[in-house]
């Protein structure tokens, strides 16, 4: 008798469970374009949804648990020209949305705490270089402040959303652009265009590092970076109109390492990758599965899992980030999938069964944290990183990023200066190297544009440099007096909420506070801010809560306290404008003449 091995996986029996029908968003008017993006973005706190509008374009911002009937005059983000093409949440803030959209503009938009009251028509970021339709856009993955955007003009602009202006401009393409996907640690993004060829492209050189004919089919085709393996998956059509996966070594491209026929319809294959799962999950425009592959290192590198069916057919679909998962219910990814053919929006959980209730550390690995790795000065300037991770348990930093520089041309990675991984009390603290005569503060910081409804331009000294008002030093062994000076961008998280599971909040991770043990002390120094505070003397200190739900506590009262703060300040606003045109109307009296004024 033969013997048959059947491959083990622990995603073997991973099945898609969608919500009831009162946990769906029912009488949303769906977008009617035809254009092959995903229409909608989710984080754990909104769900954005193009609509169809006349004149114009706009969108929906909805509270995740705002479930239901929506009214058909919900408030919405109508401030585009043109259709909307696509929408994308910012990674590092959950309160800020960019879009891209038939009227050549990219535009960024600041969301309330509890959603939108009424219509939003006012961006904080406008950003014009395109010279035809915006079709697709992309937050980089480890660096805050850095978008992508890809046009019909056949150019892919890459922003400072801070400083409002573009990085570089790549015209590397010569026929329309397909998708785009940034690699893992934000060294390199792909791209698929009309004329069937797969590139792997430097952003900030602005070069073609390698390209490939990747698909013969005249059909769309999409492509998705494969987390830190190098590799690129890419979907596509045969010559004879079959779906097809390919996988991709970049370090050599010229031949696919496995390709894989999926079947014969005709609607455009979408890719999305779990980095922390090794699983990729497809779904393709106008039917209604959602198939799944598990990636290896080894040949033949794909293996095919399960697929979900429905015979529904899905015009898009919105993917919930790792960090808005629900661990409990073993859910490892959530679909937010657009029903093409009625006005309804239905949450898909894809879950690996597990009797246990206990959380499962071998399927919820550390995954990408709400905070950026990288400023936008520190990745032009070169630097890489991987993302800062959380666990998924206890929302504790779990991992450090690593500095690397990539070499595009031949694949390789450099490691230079790696920082402690592991839940370990960093032995030093130093500063990042400055070119002489240089301040703390990077030139793009100066008088740039706030991402915020109060703050409008920020100036700021060269000869005092820029710190958060409590820095964190560490104490384990040795006392760091040594203030850590950090990027003013980090000061803009005070809206950026952190995940379900119970974490420490954004600011306080991005000062590099990890979990900490009966030996170790954290103090807390205050340092001027010219921003917030007066001088403080060096000998201001206090100590953090001893719990996580004191230091919570703690931390939003000081958020209770900025919120008063940034209110005082706009009654004055208002008190020195009422001055002013009192002032002015005393002017234009006295200029009038004693017979035309009392005074």
């Amino acid at each position: 008798m033969m013997a048959f091995h059947l491959r083990s996986s622990k995603f073997r029996h991973v099945y898609g469970k969608p919500f009831r029908r009162e946990q769906c968003y029912e009488n949303v008017r769906l977008t009617r374009n035809a254009h092959d993006s995903n229409f909608c973005d989710v984080n754990p706190f909104f769900i954005a949804i193009v609509t169809e509008s006349a004149g114009g374009g706009s969108f929906i911002v909805l509270p995740l648990e705002k479930t239901g009937r929506i009214d058909i005059n919900v408030p919405r983000v109508c401030g585009h020209a043109g259709a909307v093409m696509d929408i994308k949440w910012n990674p590092f803030n959950d309160h800020i949305i960019a879009s891209g959209s038939d009227d050549n503009t990219v535009k960024l938009w600041q969301i309330p705490e509890k959603g939108l009251k009424v219509s939003l028509s006012e961006w904080q970021v406008d950003l014009h270089g395109h010279q035809r339709r915006v079709t697709y856009i992309d937050w980089h993955p480890t660096a805050a402040s850095i978008i992508l955007s890809a046009s019909i003009d056949l150019k892919c602009i890459l922003w400072n959303v801070e400083q409002a202006e573009p990085v570089n401009v790549i015209n590397c393409h010569c026929d329309t652009i397909h998708s785009i996907s940034w690699s893992r640690d934000g060294g390199l993004f792909s791209t698929t265009s009309k004329d069937r060829k797969l590139r792997i492209i430097d952003p900030r050189s602005g070069e073609c590092a390698m390209e490939t004919e990747c698909h013969l089919g005249t059909k769309g085709a999409k492509s998705v970076f494969l987390g830190d393996t190098h590799r690129v998956m890419t979907s596509g059509f045969s010559r004879l109109g079959e779906r097809q996966l390919a996988i991709w070594d970049i370090k050599n491209i010229s031949q696919p390492l496995t390709r894989i026929v999926v079947d014969n319809s005709n609607g455009v294959l979408i890719p999305f990758y779990d980095h922390d799962t090794k699983v990729v999950f497809t779904a393709g425009k106008g039917d209604g599965n959602i198939r799944y592959y598990e990636m290896d290192n080894e040949a033949p590198f794909c293996h095919y899992l399960h697929e979900y069916m429905s015979s529904a057919p899905q015009k898009g679909l919105g993917v919930m980030p790792k960090r808005g998962c629900d661990p409990q219910k073993c859910e490892i990814m959530r679909f937010y999938k657009l029903h093409a053919a009625k006005n309804f929006v239905e949450p898909i959980s894809m879950i690996v069964p597990r009797k246990s209730e206990d959380f499962q550390e071998d399927i919820f690995p550390p995954t990408a944290s709400s905070v950026s790795s990288l400023t936008a000065d520190e990745w032009i300037s070169g630097q890489n990183r991987e993302p800062i991770l959380i666990s998924m348990k206890d929302g504790r930093l779990d991992h450090a990023p690593t500095i690397t520089t990539y070499k595009a041309i031949t694949g390789s990675i450099h490691e230079k200066n790696p920082i402690q991984r592991a839940n370990t009390v960093p032995t030093e603290v130093k500063h990042r190297p400055q070119e002489e005569g240089r301040t703390n503060i990077p030139a793009s910081l100066k008088n740039i544009k706030r991402l915020s409804t109060n703050e409008e331009y920020v100036s700021i000294s060269n000869d005092r440099p820029f710190v958060n008002d409590k820095i964190a030093v560490f104490e384990s062994k040795k006392t760091y007096t040594e203030p850590i000076v950090v990027s003013p961008r980090q000061k803009n998280m005070e809206k950026n909420v952190w995940s379900p599971a119970p974490t420490i909040p954004p600011d306080v991770i991005a000062n590099g506070i990890q979990g900490k043990s009966e030996h170790d002390k954290i103090h807390v120094k205050k340092v001027w801010s010219p921003l917030l505070s007066p001088p403080i003397s060096s000998q201001d200190w206090q100590y953090l809560p001893d719990t996580d739900s004191e230091l919570q506590k703690a931390y939003f009262n000081q958020m209770e306290e900025i919120k008063s703060l940034k209110e005082q300040i706009t009654l004055k606003d208002k008190r020195i404008n009422l001055l002013e045109n009192e002032l002015r109307k005393m002017k234009e009296q006295s200029c009038a003449g004693p017979g035309e004024s009392d005074y």
